[in-house]
């Protein structure tokens, strides 16, 4: 894979990064369970922290300014879910929305991954999905359980 192609990818990967990230920040400022408003908080933490080394890495492979923005489709859905919670969506709603969000994350890198990436740059994607799909379980744990 050259080059360009491994940058592209990257991209992609830090959209879907930047899209959980402020998804995530927006859904906690909407949520009225504390344990899912600190949960949303700190996987946009993460998302930001993730969506920070891919950028880091570009940077590394020759992109000096590299785009840090989300995907023109994130903001649809984020726009979706602002509206929900204005029309009385409740945390389930949310946890919800957020749990659909991680699954574009997941296919975005599993789609990653399908390509000749460098050894070390895998090694990343592998280690930033798997902490993914253990979010995508505990929200999917934590919307389950009873309001507190």
């Amino acid at each position: 894979m050259d080059n360009s192609a491994v940058l592209d990818t990257l991209q992609a990967l830090v959209q879907a990064c930047r899209d959980g990230q402020i998804g995530y920040r927006d859904a906690a400022e909407h949520l009225k369970a504390t344990r899912l408003k600190a949960f949303c908080e700190e996987q946009s933490l993460e998302r930001a922290r993730f969506a920070g080394e891919l950028e880091n890495e570009m940077e590394r492979l020759g992109d000096r300014d590299p785009n840090r923005g989300g995907s023109a489709a994130g903001a649809l859905h984020r726009r979706w879910i602002d509206l929900k919670a204005n029309l009385g969506g409740g945390d389930d709603t949310l946890m919800s929305a957020c749990e659909s969000g991680e699954a574009s994350a997941v296919r975005s890198y599993e789609e990653a991954l399908q390509k000749e990436l460098p050894s070390p740059l895998r090694a990343i994607l592998e280690r930033q999905l798997s902490s993914i799909r253990l979010g995508c379980q505990q929200a999917k744990r934590l919307s389950e359980l009873p309001a507190a």
